[in-house]
């Protein structure tokens, strides 16, 4: 049978035959991921799936690539809803306007100074624009929401997630250490600056235990809020993309992808308190379990001759940008007083 002859074979199959095979593998690297996260808690199971993918991407039988493509798209959207299940606005806006605006602020300079840092290393401006995304607000589930309006490669995304893992993983010994032996912060405020300034949820736990649970407490509320953002920051890429002519030989990138509408209904269902405990509980678990299996199947399709050849750069931009995160939320807390 030639190749042609396999290719029109394979497509006239149901398209849950032709997925449910790749879906399956993605599921299997989630599970995978999570396990390794049992066993070093300070890796993240967003971490170990992209990277685990990554790696055996180039082995995998060309049967499996619609499959991981839909594991991709389908278990990203997913998980981002299911995502919004863990913030709740009466948490936010506990923090106070002064936090609140500290956030704000943060967020808004870290994500536009990581760009301007893009310009002047020469990173591409897709890898910067997902470096600035995930550094600024959440990390991986960030990147993958942003790719979703713009016009950016795959292997932009995969980098991407790689620096999140790279600087987040850093930052959990760096933050404690600096926060309460160098610059003696008292431990609340250590809490708000890992929620300020380190990427990943699980990062900012780590990175805020060493400073007691009041500081993790915290932490987590400051991170989440920075969640928030999310929405309002993909829509506003959205709108710009469109504007720029996103249509251009085709469909144009939405304003707010659905999903991202679906993040915001989950968000607004659990602040007006009418979801259960237990099932926002199990929300985070599931949330975790999707967001893996699509950054497996992400890693599956990028090639690692790809990623080394914007290594040096990407790393330096990260870097930059990590260090540009930790001063601002640093210089925003002395303004409001915190020590």
């Amino acid at each position: 049978m030639s190749t042609l002859e396999a290719v029109r074979r394979d497509r006239a199959r149901p398209r849950w035959a032709r997925t449910a095979p790749g879906a399956a593998v993605a599921a299997g690297g989630a599970g995978v991921a999570l396990a390794v996260n049992l066993l070093v808690p300070a890796l993240s199971a967003l971490t170990v799936a992209v990277l685990a993918g990554v790696l055996i991407g180039g082995a995998l039988p060309a049967v499996l690539s619609d499959g991981l493509r839909w594991a991709t798209r389908a278990f990203l959207r997913a998980g981002v809803v299911v995502l919004g299940l863990q913030l709740s606005l009466t948490e936010v806006l506990r923090l106070g306007p002064g936090m609140l605006a500290v956030v704000v602020v943060t967020v808004a300079l870290a994500f536009t100074g990581t760009l301007a840092l893009a310009r002047l290393t020469g990173v591409p401006g897709g890898l910067g624009l997902m470096v600035a995304t995930g550094f600024s607000i959440c990390g991986a589930s960030a990147i993958v929401a942003m790719d979703s309006v713009a016009r950016s490669r795959k292997e932009d995304v995969a980098t991407a997630v790689t620096l999140v893992t790279v600087y987040g993983s850093a930052a959990i010994a760096v933050v404690p250490f600096l926060g309460t032996r160098v610059l003696g912060l008292e431990p609340e405020t250590v809490g708000m600056w890992a929620g300020l300034s380190v990427h990943e949820v699980a990062q900012v736990v780590a990175a805020a235990s060493p400073a007691g649970a009041a500081a993790v407490g915290t932490a987590v509320v400051v991170k989440l809020t920075r969640v928030v953002l999310l929405a309002p920051m993909v829509a506003g890429m959205g709108v710009l993309e469109r504007r720029a002519g996103g249509d251009a030989g085709g469909k144009r990138p939405p304003v707010v992808p659905l999903f991202v509408a679906g993040f915001l209904v989950m968000l607004l269902l659990r602040s007006a308190g009418v979801v259960p405990g237990p099932v926002v509980d199990g929300a985070k678990q599931l949330s975790t379990v999707l967001l893996a299996a699509a950054m497996f199947g992400l890693g599956t399709s990028v090639r690692v001759g790809a990623l080394l050849r914007t290594g040096r750069r990407g790393l330096l931009l990260g870097l930059l940008s990590t260090v540009l995160v930790g001063a601002v939320s640093l210089a925003a807390l002395s303004v409001l007083g915190h020590r």
